[in-house]
């Protein structure tokens, strides 16, 4: 037991060889090199992949940015546009539109007939006209009818034809037009085609007609209640709303008072004291509480 002793204390007390201490300071040192290049690696994707999200993001910002400007540039054309558009159809369609309306015209076409028909030529003679190609230039050259009509219906008057020199008319020689206006654009108003359809060799031929309740004395060829409101409506509302919502979206953009106002907290500014009323209920439930509630 002594000799084996002596020969451990022997062998602790002998020292190392170098070789096996560096072999263990080059395996320790070997392994913090390899969790430093992973920690490098790791660092080094997580900023490539920070890098390329930024990246991403810019390129949606920019294009959200254009798109916003773009849309921006289309919302004031349109706004624009709705608004000359919009001036442009009142002389030429809701003007018209309006004063059919106040006219009164009968739904029901009547019976007419051409007794006269003027072709006059020069300003001074086409004082008026019964159709005009164009609303706003006075013709050089125009057709003036003059018609006696009736307030029998048409399809009346095709089952059962009366005789021209017995029937009474209820307005004599008064001026025909091709519509309310007298005048339209082509190619829905030809005055030529106009002219052969109810002068010339048609005079005295009995056809259908409409008649102003308002001003009796009115008499036009061409009526369509449902085309009149239907005309009407869409010049009204068309513009307007195409305006609306452009000045509308543009403003919600741009303007801080609309971003402001409909980004507003709802946050109460005043306390809510109860009522009278509500502090007598609760002091006939639970009397208790009713000398918190008559501090208020």
């Amino acid at each position: 037991m002594k000799k084996s002793n002596t020969a451990n204390t022997i062998l602790s007390s002998l020292p190392t060889s170098p070789t096996m201490s560096a072999h263990h300071t080059y395996t320790g040192g070997s392994k913090a090199s390899l969790h430093s290049s992973r920690s490098s690696r790791s660092s080094i994707n997580h900023s490539t992949a920070n890098i390329k999200s930024n990246k991403i993001d810019l390129e949606i910002e920019t294009i959200l940015e254009k798109a916003k400007f773009y849309t921006s540039v289309c919302l004031g054309t349109t706004a624009i546009l709705s608004v000359f558009t919009f001036l442009f159809l009142i002389p030429f369609v809701v003007d018209p539109a309006i004063s059919t309306i106040i006219a009164d015209y009968d739904p029901v076409p009547v019976t007419c007939i051409v007794i006269e028909h003027i072709q006059a030529a020069g300003i001074k003679n086409c004082t008026w006209s019964s159709c005009r190609e164009g609303c706003t230039s006075s013709p050089n050259k125009c057709h003036q009818l003059y018609v006696n009509y009736t307030r029998i219906p048409f399809h009346e008057w095709e089952k059962n034809p009366r005789d021209l020199e017995t029937v009474i008319w209820d307005v004599s020689f008064t001026r025909f037009l091709i519509n309310s206006e007298g005048c339209g654009y082509p190619p829905t108003t030809n005055c030529s085609v106009f002219a052969q359809q109810y002068g010339f060799s048609h005079i005295g031929e009995p056809f259908p007609c409409y008649y102003s309740r308002a001003y009796p004395e009115v008499v036009i060829g061409r009526y369509s209640w449902e085309n009149n409101l239907v005309h009407l409506l869409l010049s009204l509302i068309i513009p307007t709303v195409l305006f609306a919502l452009s000045i509308g979206v543009l403003s919600y953009w741009y303007c801080p008072c609309c971003d402001n106002a409909c980004n507003k907290s709802s946050r109460v500014y005043a306390e809510k004291f109860p009522t009278k009323e509500e502090i007598a209920n609760c002091m006939k439930c639970n009397p208790e509480k009713s000398i918190s509630l008559t501090s208020y």
